[in-house]
């Protein structure tokens, strides 16, 4: 979740609840089970939008994503009854929480209900539709992940994650151009990152450009090796070497 996002969550939350938020908020931090415990007897009597969300916060302290996605959802529906506002907030961070706890199909749906509404921002939006591309990419459905994905990097041109996750897709429908295209967007945004120089490679190696791919795949190990992206660009150059006869060539040698 963004700083923008709590932060535009807390300041939405009404009197008189603002005091006993921000007290739930901070016993997150300092005390997560009691914070679960208390925001749980909170949301029962009666606590509405804030003891929920507070309640799917402290869930997800725990990486607790099912009941945290729950509790969201409460809380995105009890705000949509009220009308204060808060519903498509309250509905991404559902997604968001389904999503990290992968059920992809709820996560679908719940930001599908926060995109329904004509409320969030372009920033906000474009990364609602970016995490349903990523749900309905895990459910098979890659069609409308594209249809998604392009509505994402038009709305935030300049997120580079937009980019990566559109060369992702056309590689993966087998759409070479298209997967150029937005790596090349991606590097100009990011050059640094290792996950979208391992994506690079990728896009190279489809296109039989192998020096390019290894050497994409080496600035990826460079940059952060440690990383999920340099991780996976270590093992594809180790399986390019096993392929090729050699040994695997080592970053800066």
């Amino acid at each position: 979740m963004t700083p923008l996002l709590v932060f535009l969550l807390q300041a939405a939350t009404p009197d008189p609840a603002v005091a006993r938020f921000d007290a739930c908020i901070a016993l997150i931090e300092s005390d997560v089970a009691r914070a679960v415990t208390e925001a749980d007897t909170w949301r029962q009597g009666g606590g509405g939008v804030p003891a929920a969300q507070c309640l799917g916060l402290a869930y997800v302290k725990q990486d607790r994503f099912a009941p945290a996605a729950a509790a969201f959802a409460q809380a995105a529906e009890e705000a949509r009854i009220r009308g204060d506002g808060r519903a498509a907030q309250l509905w991404v961070l559902a997604g968001n929480a389904a999503l990290a706890g992968g059920d992809a199909a709820r996560a679908r749906d719940e930001l599908g209900k926060a995109l329904a509404l004509p409320v969030l921002g372009d920033p906000q939006r474009g990364e609602a539709y970016l995490d349903r591309a990523r749900a309905l990419v895990a459910l098979g459905n890659l069609a409308a992940a594209r249809t998604d994905i392009d509505e994402a990097t038009r709305l935030i041109p300049t997120d580079p994650l937009g980019w990566l996750l559109s060369a992702n897709l056309a590689r993966r429908m087998n759409d070479a151009s298209r997967a150029r295209a937005a790596i090349t967007e991606a590097l100009r945004l990011s050059p640094d990152d290792p996950s979208v120089q391992y994506e690079a490679g990728n896009v190279a190696a489809i296109g039989g450009v192998t020096d390019t791919a290894r050497a994409a795949w080496r600035k990826a190990v460079e940059n952060g090796a440690a990383t999920p992206g340099g991780q996976a660009a270590a093992a594809a150059l180790e399986a390019d070497a096993e392929t090729r006869g050699a040994a695997p060539a080592r970053p800066g040698g």
